[in-house]
């Protein structure tokens, strides 16, 4: 794995060839990569805010319960495996429309793959502080690109339109996905208590 990690980031266009011709089931792929990586994120921010707090504003610091944190993480993680299965079936079913070739492993791969970038960048959620650095995960945008016409068969002169509308389809997804977990969550879960919250003393 830290090898695949390696080559996808850092040589993605000699490494897409090789994950198309590798053997691989959805089931495979879900286990061995989906599933890890997808918990880097919710487990950071989990630990970040059980022990440096969920952050500070004008010296009022906040620290959330371990119920709100375990929720909030819990949360994320199924909405990561969810958002990855759906956007796998999207992008498949969008490959006629940009000259592929639908697959369905294909597409799972090239989903979990170029993902990894932005699974990769939620260790940073670890420290509240360094929580804006989980933008270098959009460079799993880059590596779709890349991959779409190896793993989907699509021209190459289309690779980005198929991009950009996979990207527009994953952010009407989230959002869906997000509300809907959201309300089952607060269905099947008690409140959650928010944590405690300190206000500097001045003299």
């Amino acid at each position: 794995m830290i090898d695949r990690i390696k080559n996808i980031l850092l040589s993605p266009k000699t490494e897409w060839p090789k994950i198309d011709a590798e053997p691989m089931t959805e089931k495979g792929i879900f286990l061995s990569w989906v599933l890890p990586l997808a918990a880097i994120g919710p487990v950071a921010g989990l630990i970040g805010q059980q022990l440096l707090g969920g952050g500070s504003f004008m010296g009022i610091s906040w620290k959330p319960s371990l119920g709100f944190s375990v929720s909030v993480a819990v949360t994320g993680y199924i909405m990561s495996l969810i958002g990855t299965f759906l956007m796998a079936k999207i992008i498949d079913a969008l490959a006629p429309t940009f000259g592929g070739v639908k697959n369905p492993v294909a597409a799972l791969k090239v989903v979990a793959f170029s993902w990894t970038a932005a699974w990769l960048a939620g260790i940073f959620t670890l420290m509240p502080s360094l929580a804006i650095l989980s933008l270098l995960g959009l460079y799993s945008l880059y590596l779709l690109y890349l991959g779409l016409p190896v793993l989907m068969k699509a021209p190459s002169e289309k690779a980005l339109g198929y991009t950009v509308v996979a990207f527009l389809c994953a952010i009407v997804m989230f959002v869906i996905i997000s509300t809907i977990t959201g309300a089952v969550s607060k269905a099947l879960m008690p409140e959650p208590d928010l944590g405690s919250i300190t206000i500097p003393a001045y003299q």
